[in-house]
């Protein structure tokens, strides 16, 4: 059995390589929005570093995001996995936001306002996926025979 904030990481994970992919396609094939790993790095002084930008798109998503929505997630207020997980990566898209007005990247608040509709669907699509794995590793620990007999994490 897992605890509240391995199953976060482990639905993370999961959220951020669809997300990553969606990316993906969009910075080799479309190329219609900014790059959300170019933002990153920008944000994080670190000019173009497109790999870095990356490295850190897949930590946060993983060692922060998921692991914060596994201890949330019980107490958000909506009926489904799938509608807590949009709640909580729509209130990080708004933190993102306001982090971006505050170091004032241009680049994206310039006149490009498809980027922010890109990234506020990538988070959408983040917090679906991510609210999906999470309530698929739930119901899987509480079908599990319990070995200890404690209760499994909700």
């Amino acid at each position: 059995m897992m605890s509240r904030v391995q199953k976060g990481m482990v639905a993370g994970a999961a959220a951020t390589v669809i997300v990553s992919l969606m990316e993906a396609i969009n910075v080799l094939f479309l190329q219609w929005f900014a790059p959300f790993p170019l933002i990153v790095s920008n944000i994080l002084g670190l000019g173009r570093n497109m790999p870095a930008g990356w490295a850190i798109h897949v930590a946060v998503g993983v060692l922060v995001l998921g692991p914060l929505f596994g201890i949330l997630c019980p107490k958000l207020p909506t009926d489904t996995p799938e509608t807590k997980g949009i709640l909580f990566s729509v209130v990080a898209f708004v933190a993102l936001m306001v982090v971006m007005m505050v170091v004032g990247d241009n680049g994206v608040f310039g006149t490009n306002f498809g980027t922010i509709g890109w990234l506020l669907v990538t988070n959408a699509v983040f917090g679906i996926v991510m609210g999906n794995v999470y309530a698929r590793l739930v119901a899987r620990d509480k079908h599990a025979p319990s070995v200890a007999g404690g209760a499994a994490a909700s």
